[in-house]
């Protein structure tokens, strides 16, 4: 499955964002953490939540989930990388 290359963009704004933790985790910060903001998803570490988080397109972040729930190696996608 190939991912769609459109970057998110550097800019988003977190104030508001409302931040999920996977069920799996049994309360404990061994996982990341997500929220949705338009058209844009954030994803962190739960152990590092003051780290800026990697901020992905929805439709490239569902490719990225889809790839890995298939089981297929992940191939490039697009996210903005904190600097």
């Amino acid at each position: 499955m190939s991912v769609p290359s459109k970057a998110a963009p550097r800019d988003v704004d977190l104030k508001d964002a409302r931040w999920r933790k996977s069920s799996y985790s049994g309360g404990a910060n061994d996982c990341v953490e997500v929220t949705e903001l338009g058209e844009i998803v954030a994803l962190r570490d739960a152990k590092d939540i003051d780290r800026r988080p990697l901020l992905f397109s929805k439709a490239a972040m569902r490719a990225l989930v889809n790839e890995i729930a298939a089981g297929q190696s992940v191939g490039s996608f697009s996210a903005v990388v904190p600097e």
